[in-house]
């Protein structure tokens, strides 16, 4: 059995996989990414990492402005 352990060795491996399996591990990755995002997310905002762009956005929207944040 082949270990993966560094990226490297996963780049070649996906380099190597046919359609099929790489539509089905692009899926999987997708999904696994957005969770870890998620949580990520998540226990920053838990932390209060987020809470200076909040009250940022919500000073900007009682102001009346329009910003992209």
């Amino acid at each position: 059995m082949f270990v993966m352990t560094t990226a490297e060795d996963i780049e070649k491996a996906v380099e190597r996989l046919p359609p099929r399996e790489l539509a089905r591990f692009r899926a999987w990755f997708e999904t696994f990414d957005a969770e870890r995002f998620d949580a990520a997310i998540e226990r920053d905002a838990k932390a209060g990492k987020l809470d200076a762009l909040a009250d940022d956005a919500l000073a900007a929207y009682r102001a009346g402005q329009s910003r992209d944040l």
